[in-house]
């Protein structure tokens, strides 16, 4: 898998919130694949100057931390509240663009490194308009119980949980639009062992 090639095999990974993408994602990293992480380039992103300026003249003082950088739990509360949906789409407009450029130079280094099977791992991935560049996307499954008990141990509520998800695409849109779906509701290994079994199948027999 580490020919040349004009352009990287691109998977793009879904699923709703702790569904268990990190999980599937360093599977595949351990598979030979390079995983590129779309929320800790949004969190970069979220580091530029100019995007610091832009949000701080929309939404004033009480976003910018003590050390001068953006509050993300504050953020969160002003994007994610009912009825602010236009202030999401405002984020959105500001940092999407530069995540994607961000992304698409990684994507361009990690193929000049030799690097020909790429993960996208993006909360946001159909949203944002990233699925376009994918040549296959995988769906993380998980039931809704499951996954809100996983939610709740990284400290979220219910009521979190809830307002970050209905945010995004409804589940049945996603898994629809996914070329494969990978199921994480029993034990890690049978989720690791699936992973494996759809790399054999569907990465390693293509010319990437």
């Amino acid at each position: 898998m580490n020919h040349t090639h004009s352009k990287p095999l691109l998977i793009g990974l879904v699923g709703g919130i702790a569904s268990g993408k990190s999980l599937v994602a360093g599977q595949m990293r351990s598979l030979g694949g390079v995983v590129l992480d779309a929320d800790r380039v949004g969190h970069e992103v979220l580091r530029d100057q100019e995007v610091i300026d832009l949000l701080h003249k929309r939404w004033g003082e009480g976003i910018i931390a003590l050390d001068g950088s953006l509050s993300r739990s504050v953020i969160a509360k002003i994007v994610f509240s009912s009825g602010n949906e236009e202030e999401k789409r405002y984020l959105e407009s500001v940092t999407h663009p530069r995540i994607a450029g961000r992304l698409q130079e990684e994507i361009a280094r990690q193929h000049a490194a030799g690097n020909n099977v790429l993960i996208l791992d993006a909360a946001l991935l159909f949203e944002a308009g990233w699925d376009k560049q994918c040549d296959v996307i995988v769906f993380v499954s998980a039931p809704r119980d499951i996954r809100l008990a996983r939610a709740r141990l990284r400290g979220w509520s219910e009521r979190d949980f809830l307002a970050r998800e209905s945010t995004q695409l409804p589940l049945d849109e996603k898994r629809s639009r996914s070329g494969y779906i990978i199921d994480n509701s029993g034990q890690a290994d049978q989720t690791r062992h699936q992973v494996g079994e759809w790399w054999r199948l569907n990465v390693g027999k293509t010319d990437h």
